[in-house]
């Protein structure tokens, strides 16, 4: 019986998406449940599993193609043998094609046909490339970001049949941008262009965090499963502050002002695809280790691109941290309709006075980005200033004193 496989429902506010890649082709087997195809929006990764168990009998859409809600992608025969009659297909096709069937020899399984092209016209060592996707899986990105980190260059040169690009060759490569990226640009373009957005800065001394890190580390790992990092401070410091200017903590609408009576704070975290932003909800509620915990939880998703659309939907302040790449200072940009953003950045051993002495000591700079509608300048150093206090004193921020 063969069986319509269709674009399931998508999430709201998206009206289509892009089919990034097939994960079975024509004459494959597959079981019930397991994911069958990628289809990329401009906010998530979905995953389209097989509803039944079969054979691929024909794939309907091709890789970069649109589709929309209720699109038929393929048809799987229910029922169908996954090993007698595949096994001379796939015969024929190695007799067809020698040099395709030995790259696959090597190649592991979940290899969709865009990122199994790239290898074999690259003349790739697969085993050689880190794989970001879920279950170990290779991406497109992981290929691409091998190939420009220099990986394709150098197994190249070990691959007599392809001749060696010359020294000084002026070479441009274009490639469409990712659903995530146009989004990214659209909405950092529209944070700029609808919002009256000034940065304020300020410093913060990191030692007496770096202290009580230090000191309770080992017993918080043991006690939580999870280590103390530096975000959950600066969710917490951020958390106490915004209950101090709530003007921070609101969003325009229209001509009104929304006031949140709650804090869902968006963790900005990079990932293979760009970007991404998942919220942590009721922040003020939440444990230095429930908050690292959930940080560590959205990482993971972010790497095999896996967020759900709910997950990163939302959020009534968002913090960046640049400093994981060696920032020392920047001005984030806004995250709309939110109208406030914070920026960390790398914590540096600098000169400082402290009771009329200089010593060196660990600092960050840090940068709050606001909307100037709804956000005066005062409220907006006094939120940086409020921060710097509780991380300055984290014991009395956790102590609520």
């Amino acid at each position: 019986m063969s069986i319509e496989i269709k674009v399931p429902v998508l999430p709201e506010s998206v009206a289509d998406a892009l089919l990034s890649a097939w994960h079975k082709q024509v004459g494959d087997f597959i079981e019930e449940g397991e994911n069958l195809v990628d289809l990329e929006t401009d906010k998530v990764m979905l995953e389209v599993p097989a509803t039944v168990s079969g054979v691929i009998k024909e794939i309907k859409v091709e890789e970069g193609t649109d589709v929309t809600e209720g699109t038929v992608l393929a048809i799987i025969e229910e029922g169908a043998a996954p090993a007698g009659d595949a096994a001379p297909a796939a015969e024929t096709k190695a007799e067809a094609a020698p040099a395709a069937a030995q790259a696959e020899s090597n190649d592991d399984v979940g290899m969709s046909p865009t990122v199994r092209r790239l290898v074999e016209e690259n003349k790739l060592d697969i085993s050689k490339i880190p794989a970001t996707g879920k279950n170990g899986r290779h991406l497109k990105e992981d290929i691409e970001n091998f190939m420009k980190n220099g990986g394709a260059k150098s197994a190249s040169a070990k691959a007599p049949s392809v001749a060696a690009v010359p020294t000084g060759e002026r070479v441009e490569k274009r490639v469409p941008m990712t659903r995530l990226r146009a989004r990214i640009a659209e909405r950092l373009l529209d944070a700029t262009n609808t919002t009256a957005m000034l940065t304020t800065f300020n410093e913060i001394n990191m030692e007496p965090v770096m202290s009580m890190r230090k000191k309770y580390q080992d017993r918080f790992t043991k006690t939580h499963g999870v280590k103390l990092g530096f975000m959950s401070f600066f969710v917490k410091a951020a958390v106490e502050a915004l209950k101090k200017y709530p003007a921070v903590n609101a969003s325009i609408d229209g001509n009104d002002i929304i006031y949140h009576g709650y804090f869902d704070i968006g963790i900005a975290v990079s990932s293979p695809r760009g970007l991404v932003v998942p919220i942590i909800r009721n922040a003020d509620q939440l444990s230095l280790a429930d908050i690292e915990k959930q940080i560590i939880e959205y990482a993971t998703k972010a790497r095999e691109g896996s967020l759900t659309l709910e997950e990163m939907t939302g959020g009534t302040f968002t913090i960046t941290n640049g400093g994981v790449f060696g920032s020392m200072l920047s001005t984030p940009i806004i995250n709309p309709p939110q109208s406030g953003i914070l920026g960390m950045h790398n914590t540096y051993e600098r000169p400082i006075v402290k009771d009329g002495q200089i010593i060196a000591a660990p600092m960050m700079y840090v940068a709050h980005s606001y909307d100037h509608r709804i956000i005066d300048g005062a409220e907006a150093v006094g939120f940086l200033v409020s921060i710097k206090e509780s991380l300055e004193d984290p014991a009395s921020m956790l102590l609520e004193l």
